[in-house]
């Protein structure tokens, strides 16, 4: 059997920054174990596989697989499948239905895309045990029960300085451990751990910027800003809040268009 396969780096202008992620659509969804596997084989943070959606809500279901586990929600591979799809077949915009996260939207912008995501609330809260694996003490941590945790820090420096026990916070759980601060050359700059799901330090992280959207938002008194993440590779989006939406905008490069084979 052959598939048809890219790898895109998203939320990136330039081949070798951004994100990752492989897309792959499919004609009909092929059984978990195979999907695991190809996401496993792949060994990007996700696998994006789509087919087109027989309920008729949307264009295409779309589910996501790590090299570990199915997830609940990406956003750098959901818009790299928005790139894949409008670039083969045209179109100014694409809807997906998930499983987990409801219907989602890819849709072009200028040179780029945006992606509409849930805005994620957090809300003010201690975890001592984490904070204490960070390397440094944050202002403030904002939590969801979800697993979204925000560590709000002082400075750029104070984000990219940081040394975190990635082992030590891995054990605690699968949750995001999302450290932002006020940006230099952007608005807001973070860093994302996620080493309980496979992902010590995530490149750029669509679902992190979920919930730094309306948390930023309400810091900064406006709905739109500008957000760098500081992972080795980078990547850079702008963020904006819709209502009870997360708007996140970039740009996508196709790095390789080729087939994957099935025995």
């Amino acid at each position: 059997m052959k598939l048809p396969y890219w790898h895109v780096d998203a939320f990136a202008d330039r081949p070798f920054a951004g994100n990752q992620a492989a897309v792959m659509p499919l004609e009909t969804w092929l059984p978990d174990d195979v999907l695991q596997a190809i996401g496993e084989e792949n060994n990007f943070a996700e696998t994006a596989f789509v087919v087109k959606d027989a309920g008729g809500d949307a264009d295409w279901e779309l589910r996501w697989f790590t090299p570990a586990c199915e997830i609940r929600l990406c956003g750098h591979a959901t818009l790299a499948a928005g790139h894949v799809l409008l670039g083969r077949d045209g179109g100014d915009r694409v809807r997906f239905r998930t499983r987990k996260a409801g219907l989602l939207e890819v849709r072009r912008s200028g040179a780029g895309y945006e992606l509409a995501l849930p805005a994620i609330p957090t809300e003010p809260s201690e975890w001592p045990e984490a904070v204490g694996l960070l390397g440094a003490q944050p202002l403030e941590v904002w939590r969801n029960p979800d697993g979204y945790g925000i560590y709000l820090f002082a400075s750029e420096d104070d984000v990219r300085a940081l040394d975190p026990d990635l082992r030590a916070l891995g054990a605690l759980g699968d949750d995001q451990f999302i450290c932002t601060a006020p940006g230099g050359d952007t608005d807001v700059v973070s860093r994302v751990f996620v080493p309980g799901g496979g992902v010590d330090e995530d490149s750029v992280t669509g679902s992190a910027h979920a919930a730094l959207t309306p948390f930023w938002a309400a810091r900064l008194g406006r709905d739109s800003f500008t957000a760098h993440q500081a992972s080795r590779r980078g990547g850079d989006l702008v963020c904006r809040l819709e209502g009870d939406q997360a708007w996140l905008g970039g740009a996508c490069v196709t790095v390789v268009e080729g087939t994957f084979r099935l025995p």
